[in-house]
């Protein structure tokens, strides 16, 4: 009988896991190869840490979006908001609503066409999260529904900064607000943008993450309608990214060293570089979080509902940024 490589040794796996790992905090990894190879190793080998990945790729990603804040500025940061907002709104109540049409249609579970259309509409996993326990939704349901998001998501990292530099030319701007409107997880929108430049990397986190705080008013929403008592996730780690973006506008007096130079970088630029490297890793370790069991388990009306409603969001805020911006 052959051997194959998802039978190797566990010793074997965890050093070939670990050396990629280090391949990506060491050499210049760019965050769709990062998530590629994330792929590999789930669908080659496994992941040899899988019960601690949860854990793992949410803190980071949340520690490394909150270190990219250290290199925006707070009057830019308000303006990139102020600009999106009423976007933002219109999209999540077109989302929500094609959403609740497209699962009707397509005779999908009540509580997975949910949880996908609230994923789509704000910000992927994040949005599911919170949304799962307000509704009772299962572990099938829930897994269903990060698995489509998840699949969506890879394909957008490869697929929207390829639109956007070669087939379209988006600006700074247009890009990194069509990628913070039309992706879905935060993760894959920093990730997409940051390939495309540091501008764009700049709004599409700012205007992402004051979409994500959308989450708030829809959980109570949903749990005032589903007459739950679920618990509502906020996600706090925003209100640490606001906090980063204050400090490095309006750097405290009495902490003058924030802007000394320390080998020809301050320490801001250290915190952001953290947030880019930390990103990449995060995006590998998102990739070796996936399973062929996740893949089989989603099917193929979710993944189609998927894409509708990604196609309305994609199509109708690309119309309107390229007519805006």
């Amino acid at each position: 009988m052959t051997t194959t490589l998802l039978n190797l040794p566990n010793t074997l796996r965890q050093i070939i896991f670990v050396l990629c790992l280090i391949v990506c905090i060491v050499f210049k990894v760019d965050p769709p190869i990062a998530l590629l190879m994330g792929l590999v190793i789930a669908l080659v080998i496994g992941h040899p840490f899988l019960h601690l990945n949860k854990k793992a790729t949410t803190l980071l990603l949340q520690v490394s979006v909150v270190c990219l804040g250290f290199k925006i500025d707070f009057g830019e940061a308000m303006k990139a908001g102020k600009e999106g907002f009423l976007f933002t709104v219109g999209t999540i109540g077109v989302t929500l609503l094609a959403g609740y049409f497209i699962g009707k249609k397509l005779k999908i579970d009540q509580k997975i066409s949910t949880l996908i259309s609230n994923g789509t509409a704000i910000c992927g996993g994040s949005a599911i999260a919170a949304i799962a326990p307000i509704i009772k939704a299962n572990d099938e349901q829930i897994s269903v529904s990060l698995g489509t998001i998840f699949i969506l998501n890879s394909i957008a990292l490869f697929l929207f900064p390829w639109i956007g530099m070669h087939l379209i030319h988006f600006t700074d701007q247009q890009f990194g607000t069509w990628c913070a409107i039309a992706i879905h997880d935060t993760s894959s929108v920093v990730g997409a943008a940051s390939k495309f430049s540091p501008k764009a990397l700049q709004i599409a986190t700012t205007i992402k993450l004051e979409r994500a705080l959308w989450i708030i008013p829809l959980s109570l929403a949903t749990a005032y309608f589903q007459k739950s008592t679920g618990k509502i996730k906020i996600p706090y780690f925003i209100f640490y990214f606001i906090l980063a973006i204050l400090i490095f506008t309006y750097p405290p007096h009495y902490l003058p060293f924030l802007n000394n130079k320390l080998g020809g970088s301050t320490i801001f630029d250290y915190a952001f570089m953290f947030g880019r490297k930390g990103l990449v890793v995060t995006l590998f370790l998102i990739g070796s979080g996936l399973s062929l069991k996740t893949i089989r388990q989603v099917g193929w009306r979710p993944i189609l509902q998927g894409v509708l409603l990604w196609a309305i969001i994609g199509s109708v805020s690309l119309l309107v940024i390229k007519s805006a911006l």
